[in-house]
């Protein structure tokens, strides 16, 4: 749907689920950018923070809500209410050690949460008049991983659209089984759905139980940097504004029903990566007792972790024309920097519920 606003701007609406997140939060800010409404449905669990948006506060083409995508009257008001032309799902737990510690969680939110969401959504849209714009036009978009492909060999071929869902870790069997019920709401309802797939995202605002950030932190306070096992899993790493420019391609010129992978062509060990913040560092911000890659210390692997994962962006590059812009080391440089400047966003996610994560996690090791 269309919405006018104040200054007579006449603009289309997205809802946008996960919108207080990382991922979400950088597409909301580039869709506002754009001249979209952007209706932000956020339960804002630990890692949803609404910092990440303090640059919209007063913007009328952005709108807050907070609540769960599994409370299907709300989502239903929501549709009713503002008639959205695209719904985008970044909603998810999403990290793989604490799918460890809690699976349940997972899917209460993973596998749950998008099925009430799809009924709710599936639901308002079929109400629609079947010849008109909004029913027309409308699109689903569901944002998941490659890790629900699972390990990849070092010699292995990358991840296609083709290749067969293998999850290990309940985070991704998750992500798999949400993948399957939006396929399955497409085929069996009708309602205009796609899949996007993507690689390790990185970036400002990342909540620091990821690996950048949390290599980034921890090194300025002088802490162990852990990497487990060796540091020697790869994995393929997307900075987060080329993910969020594919996914709002694929929203709107891919072909409905179709998945779309989307990688950053930038494979790099893990202690590749924190070798390389350690580098950015010594220059960005040096230490008198020392190099940081001193603080490198080796941790007991994880449980199932996955040996490699890599995309094969072909199928978007060929047929939209998509490709990430940002080179990885010069990306990376950007990410740390961002952290060195913005040490209030930082403090105000370091909370007592993440150091008691990284003591549950971490300790004993």
């Amino acid at each position: 749907m269309r919405y006018i606003n104040k200054n007579g701007e006449n603009m289309k609406t997205i809802l946008v689920t996960g919108g207080a997140g990382f991922i979400g939060s950088c597409y909301v800010l580039m869709a506002v950018a754009m001249g979209y409404r952007v209706i932000n449905l956020d339960k804002l669990t630990y890692s949803g923070n609404l910092d990440n948006l303090a640059s919209l506060k007063g913007n009328d083409r952005h709108v807050f809500v907070r609540g769960d995508i599994g409370n299907y009257e709300l989502v239903q008001y929501l549709c009713k209410e503002y008639a959205p032309q695209y719904v985008v799902n970044f909603a998810a737990e999403s990290h793989v050690d604490r799918s460890i510690l809690d699976p349940e969680a997972f899917v209460r939110t993973n596998v749950l949460g998008t099925c009430a969401l799809l009924r709710a959504v599936k639901e308002w849209h079929a109400s629609l008049d079947k010849e008109s714009a909004a029913y027309k036009d409308f699109r689903f978009l569901h944002v998941s991983t490659d890790e629900v492909f699972g390990a990849l060999k070092p010699a292995d071929p990358a991840f296609t659209e083709k290749t067969a869902f293998a999850p290990n870790s309940p985070y991704s069997a998750s992500k798999a089984s949400s993948d399957h019920f939006v396929r399955a709401y497409h085929e069996t309802y009708g309602l205009p759905c796609l899949i996007t797939n993507c690689s390790n995202n990185y970036g400002p605002r990342q909540f620091p139980e990821k690996l950048i950030p949390l290599v980034t932190l921890n090194a300025l306070k002088r802490e162990t940097l852990p990497v487990y096992g060796k540091g020697e899993n790869i994995r393929d790493w997307l900075h987060v504004e080329d993910h969020c420019e594919a996914i709002h391609l694929v929203l709107t010129k891919g072909t409905v029903g179709e998945t779309y992978c989307i990688g950053g062509n930038s494979e790099k060990s893990n202690i590749e990566v924190v070798k390389a913040i350690c580098a950015v560092l010594d220059e960005l911000r040096p230490h008198e007792d020392g190099k940081y890659e001193t603080l490198i210390q080796f941790v007991t692997d994880r449980l199932g972790h996955d040996f490699r994962y890599a995309i094969d962006c072909s199928k978007i590059r060929n047929e939209l024309g998509w490709k990430p812009k940002h080179n990885f080391q010069e990306g990376l440089a950007e990410t740390v920097k961002w952290y060195l400047e913005n040490s209030a966003w930082v403090e105000n996610v370091q909370s007592g519920e993440y150091r008691h994560w990284l003591e549950k996690n971490y300790t004993g090791r």
